[in-house]
């Protein structure tokens, strides 16, 4: 393999070093896997990659980039996978992540990271998740010095790239994803924000179209769906920040139909939005659809939260930075003010989740039971 692999490339006098890693999936169920890895300047790559160190398979990137998304297959169960990346031949050490689990999967929950970046994630790690996933605000803006665009996102890598290149990260859009200027105290001449969020799904490499997706994961008969709702009110000015989201937008209808019967047992949807503000809005349709789910979790409030909605779905608020003002929802069943994540961990045959709202030090805040829906 090594020699296969070394007649595959021409390594130039001086080898691009990869400068990060990050690991996601951009099919809809967890049966393949996306490595993606920055270099400083254009590279070939390849991917090594086994079921132990020993490594025995490859795919090639396809062509010279400074950015790389390669697709491998994810296969096994309640083991790890390994890989190695190769940057115009001069390889990387060996990384590993761990497969699907049989018995007990878990998922991280975090919000707004983008204003927590020096957060100590320890915890997280401790809990050791399948998959993370954001509800939002990943990064601060997309104007900051030495920041703007695509590099705000590879800077939110870099703070805990241990993390990154172990657990794959499925993100969801905030508003601060796509603010390519300062809000400002009124609407100006120019948009704010790019809706289409360019940078966003140029870097992260996402089921769909990116800016909305959903992930399957069928061992444990869950789905997990991404909605592009933040700052809603602002739909049609120049500060919009999300697609549309009335009765007959895409998006709406894409939503309306993911919730249709048949569906999997275990639905969660995640945005960015507080749900009270929906709740008028496309005529009932968002929470006529949030009902048919399992649980609605979101990062608008820079507090925790969990609240119980009409109809007995729970409606989870998380936030790496959980000290801002408290906005309760008017079914508050428990808040507090502080750093959190959640955590939601699913057991094969069981029926229910169970949700914990953890600090930053690894303490359990609050602890529920998400049953599965008719």
């Amino acid at each position: 393999m090594r020699l296969i692999l070394s007649a595959l490339f021409i390594a130039s006098a001086t080898a691009a070093p990869i400068e990060r890693v990050w690991l996601s999936h951009s099919s809809n169920t967890p049966a393949r896997l996306v490595v993606s890895w920055e270099t400083s300047s254009p590279a070939a790559g390849a991917v090594e990659f086994g079921p132990d160190s020993a490594l025995g398979r490859r795919v090639l990137a396809e062509s010279r980039a400074t950015r790389h998304h390669v697709e491998i297959p994810f296969d096994g169960r309640d083991g790890h996978l390994h890989y190695r990346i190769h940057s115009d031949g001069d390889p990387s050490e060996i990384h590993r992540c761990k497969t699907l689990p049989s018995r007990e999967l878990r998922l991280a929950f975090v919000g707004d990271w983008g204003f927590a970046m020096d957060r100590d994630l320890s915890a997280i790690k401790s809990d050791d998740p399948h998959l993370l996933v954001s509800s939002g605000d990943n990064v601060p803006s997309l104007h900051v010095p030495g920041r703007e665009g695509e590099r705000a996102f590879a800077a939110l890598v870099d703070t805990d790239q241990e993390l990154f290149r172990s657990v794959p990260f499925l993100p969801v859009l905030g508003n601060h994803d796509r603010e390519l200027t300062p809000r400002g105290a009124k609407p100006p001449a120019h948009a704010v924000y790019d809706v289409e969020a360019t940078a966003f799904r140029e870097f992260f490499a996402l089921p769909g179209e990116e800016w909305k997706w959903h992930f399957d994961v069928p061992d444990f008969d869950l789905r997990l769906v991404a909605l592009d709702l933040n700052h809603i009110q602002d739909h049609g000015t120049t500060w919009q920040t999300c697609h549309a989201w009335q009765l007959d937008s895409p998006q709406f209808r894409w939503y309306a139909e993911l919730m249709a019967p048949p569906r999997a047992r275990f639905v969660l949807t995640v945005m960015n939005e507080k749900q009270t503000h929906l709740q008028r809005l496309a005529k009932g349709g968002w929470h006529e659809c949030f009902r048919k789910g399992s649980a609605l979790i979101t990062g608008f409030g820079y507090f925790a939260e969990r609240a119980l909605l009409e109809g007995g779905l729970p409606y989870y608020n998380t936030c790496l930075k959980g000290t801002g003002d408290l906005y309760k929802d008017p079914r508050s069943r428990f808040h507090a003010r502080e750093d959190n994540y959640l955590l939601i961990t699913a057991r094969a045959g069981a029926a229910e989740l169970t949700a914990e709202i953890k600090n930053l030090r690894g303490e359990i805040l609050d602890r529920s039971e998400i049953p599965k829906r008719r």
